[in-house]
């Protein structure tokens, strides 16, 4: 079943139970105004209450995903190794974060910096999607200019910055530095390790990102989807990470993303996967979808992510 399929298949079934819902209720404000009785048998009378039980459910399930979710961040820790670490080398504590989506209303931009101060990460790198519209460019700005206060911080160009706001300078001033066919070295101690990157739409900078990291030497690839996993796996990469898919956004318990709009569909939809040598991470990411899709997180949580990269 398609992505598409699978919303259709979802909006059909709320629309459905809603009209049901609908004509439970009208029937009932008909009987009592009327003063007349409705008979119902037991199975009819179970099964409205049913309807009625799980319409009550999904208004609340709405407001959540509307008034708590998007406010209440997870901080996910995880714990990697990576062979072209030396034994006893420093560990590298990596802050990931994607997909802001910063609307003029600031949301958890004000709390972030805070949140990834706490983790005492020794860099910081996003993937990409920074705002909705340029009313939102000052808010991620001082968001972003907070962040990059505490370790050096490295960002790539998702889809919306690329297709929407590709004549704004979006991390001009705050510090971050932008990586499009390009790596940067960062020391941590005795362990040293390459950031690389790339914006979406200039793919073909990839050779170009990689041509200055050295043989052997520990690798980060920043990228804003998590289709290249693949061609990474085929490269020296030691971790991949990647956002966009916002775990869904909107997702079902034990089932997860109902959309992803990655060509691996629920494949790579969220967390830490392994291919072959590689390592990617697909961050939840902290907004929301802008445009006219209404701005509703429900079991995908806004999500930072730290992640400790160790000698093997």
């Amino acid at each position: 079943m398609s992505e598409n399929q699978r919303v259709l298949l979802f909006l059909s079934a709320i629309v459905i139970i809603y009209i049901l819902a609908a004509g439970i209720v009208v029937r009932a404000v008909f009987h009592k105004r009327n003063r007349t009785p409705r008979s119902l048998s037991p199975l009819r009378r179970w099964t409205e209450r049913t309807i009625l039980l799980v319409a009550l459910s999904g208004l609340l399930c709405m407001a959540y995903g509307y008034f708590v979710e998007p406010y209440w961040p997870a901080v996910t820790r995880i714990k990697i190794s990576s062979a072209n670490l030396s034994p006893g080398a420093s560990p590298i504590r990596i802050a990931h974060i994607s997909d802001l989506h910063s609307d003029p209303a600031p949301r958890l931009e004000e709390r972030l910096p805070d949140i990834i101060a706490a983790e005492r990460p020794d860099l910081i790198v996003f993937t990409g999607d920074a705002i909705n519209s340029p009313d939102g460019l000052p808010v991620m700005q001082r968001c972003l200019s907070r962040i990059a206060a505490i370790a050096p911080t490295f960002a790539v160009k998702g889809n919306w910055d690329a297709w929407y706001w590709g004549r704004l300078n979006l991390f001009e001033g705050t510090g971050v530095q932008e990586l499009n066919g390009a790596a940067r070295e960062v020391k941590v101690g005795s362990s040293s390790i390459w950031v690389a990157g790339v914006g979406v739409e200039n793919e073909d900078r990839i050779n170009q990102a990689f041509r200055s990291i050295p043989e052997g030497a520990c690798t980060l690839f920043l990228y804003h989807y998590p289709d290249l996993i693949l061609e990474m796996a085929e490269r020296p990469v030691d971790l991949y990470c990647a956002g966009h898919t916002h775990g869904g956004q909107v997702a079902l318990p034990f089932y997860g993303a109902l959309i992803t709009f990655s060509k691996f569909g629920k494949r790579y939809e969220s967390g830490l996967y392994r291919v072959k040598n590689t390592w990617m991470y697909v961050n939840r990411g902290i907004g929301m979808e802008g445009g006219s899709v209404p701005r509703v997180r429900f079991c995908a949580r806004p999500e930072i992510t730290v992640i400790d990269l160790q000698p093997e």
